[in-house]
């Protein structure tokens, strides 16, 4: 452990990565600093069902943290060292988001109480099922996951799930199943968190630049999802799209990191559409998507698993990425005890995870949608998704997640919006960056207007409701794009 300089680093506090917690036993107690954030809860929830003793503290009490205070978990408001004094843990479990000098995290260091991050705890956990299904990848790993869950779930299978948002079927972000027995995990790349998860399957759904404040480039990007497959097991399987080029230069960089371990590469399971080819075998997709037609902007498609015809699809939900996403959430389940029938049915019902191409409702008679597209990437493909759907015109606001990204990637978010028929911007939104003005939503506005688009910036979102509430119509499609703090907005309105 750390010395006592109280002015020790974050990083200082959180124990190695690859770090040992097999001290770890049922009824050991584990403290959760920041437990009522997404993916703490969550795990704060399978903690408690795999037999620890759970309590944890927040500076803002929520939905969460009350749902969890039903089932039993201690939950302080604010951060006090007196909580860890009354709880006594043996581990102390944190986000990223934790400041330096917080004083549960000093507490601990002073008393050697072991500390991890989020991310290695999660780490920790996967080590304790038989099976793990890992779902990585820029876009697509929310609706991946509840996809492959609930197929698994329709076929009998009973897992664990540990989701990046809330879903109806679960009444939360988690559920739980046999315990330490199959776990299906979303896997993400930010801080390089998913270097310490053990997969027996994983999926990359997709490989693009993001997360501007810890990779360098595209490639640094490709380089951590080539490392990430250092934690499948030999047996186990990679389900990859055949089409993505970032993907095949990260398996392509696979060997150079398992060989070292003394690992032979996992089975490789491909994705897309019928005739597409993977460049690094030269072969067919394995698992493909055949007759692709739509229905009111929503794909009907059959599958095909080696060659063999699987199932026919209906989604409940558009976009060209969707048909890739279930692709891969067939796949996952396919090979993990999911069949046929199970995914034709789920599919057909699925409406998406909280935040996913969610509607909302209606306001002036226009249908809203919220979606968490906060990547240029992700805009592109909900905006085309949307194209789709019959409607009259289309109105989007916009609000883009964190300075950082948003500067680095200026031009691709112009490019995104620029064919919007109407995109009305709301301020930069990030709670863990200094704003130092060298990039704005103002800006972003006057570019794609300089460029011959449409767009408008409203720094008070009381402003904003009062230009929809100008420019909505019967039959219109208002889509709310962008962080959580935007999308709540959606919500409002159609109280309305």
């Amino acid at each position: 452990m750390t010395d006592n300089n109280t002015n020790t680093s974050r990083d200082e506090l959180i124990l190695e990565r690859s770090a040992d917690l097999r001290f770890l036993t049922k009824g050991s107690s584990i403290f959760f600093v920041g437990i009522g954030g997404i993916s703490m809860s969550g795990l704060a929830e399978i903690s408690q069902h795999s037999g620890f003793r759970v309590a944890g503290s927040d500076m803002h009490l929520s939905h969460r943290t009350a749902y969890l205070t039903e089932r039993g978990i201690p939950v302080y408001e604010g951060h006090s060292a007196d909580h860890l004094v009354d709880f006594a843990p043996d581990l102390v479990v944190h986000t990223a988001a934790i400041l330096p000098g917080n004083p549960e995290l000093k507490y601990a260091k002073d008393h050697r109480i072991p500390c991890v991050d989020r991310a290695s705890f999660l780490g920790y956990l996967t080590k304790n099922f038989e099976r793990v299904i890992n779902i990585s990848g820029t876009h697509g790993k929310t609706t991946t996951t509840a996809m492959t869950s609930l197929i698994l779930i329709e076929s009998g299978q009973n897992p664990t799930v540990h989701l990046g948002a809330e879903l109806d079927a679960f009444g939360g972000t988690v559920r739980m199943g046999i315990p330490h027995g199959l776990l299906v995990s979303e896997a993400c790349e930010y801080q390089r968190s998913f270097l310490a998860f053990y997969s027996t399957t994983a999926a990359i759904t997709n490989i693009d630049y993001d997360h501007v404040d810890c990779f360098s480039d595209l490639d640094d990007v490709i380089d951590v999802f080539a490392k990430f497959s250092e934690k499948i097991s030999e047996d186990g399987i990679l389900v990859v799209p055949a089409f993505d080029p970032a993907v095949a230069q990260a398996v392509r960089l696979m060997p150079g990191y398992r060989e070292p371990l003394g690992l032979s590469m996992p089975r490789i399971v491909t994705t897309g559409k019928k005739g597409d080819v993977f460049s690094v075998t030269g072969n067919e997709p394995d698992v493909y998507a055949d007759n692709i037609t739509y229905r009111d902007g929503f794909p009907i498609f059959d599958v095909y698993i080696e060659n063999s015809f699987y199932t026919h699809i209906e989604l409940a939900i558009p976009g060209d990425h969707n048909i890739w996403n279930s692709l891969t959430a067939i796949a996952c389940a396919h090979y993990n005890g999911g069949n046929a029938e199970a995914a034709k049915t789920v599919l057909s019902r699925f409406r998406g995870a909280e935040g996913r191409y969610s509607v909302k409702g209606n306001y002036h008679g226009a249908t809203v949608v919220a979606d968490y597209a906060h990547h240029p990437a992700a805009a592109r493909a909900t905006l085309a998704a949307a194209s789709h759907i019959p409607h009259k015109k289309t109105w989007v606001v916009f609000q883009p997640l964190t300075f950082n990204r948003t500067e680095v990637l200026f031009d691709d978010f112009v490019s995104s919006l620029l064919p919007c028929e109407h995109v009305i911007f709301a301020e930069i939104f990030s709670d863990r960056e200094i704003n130092t003005g060298t990039v704005s939503s103002s800006m972003l506005a006057d570019r794609i207007n300089k460029l011959g688009g449409h767009a408008e910036f409203y720094a008070d979102k009381k402003d904003i409701r009062k230009r929809l509430n100008e420019l909505v119509g019967e039959g219109d499609l208002l889509l709310f794009l962008g962080p959580e703090d935007i999308r709540e907005m959606a919500d409002e309105i159609v109280k309305e």
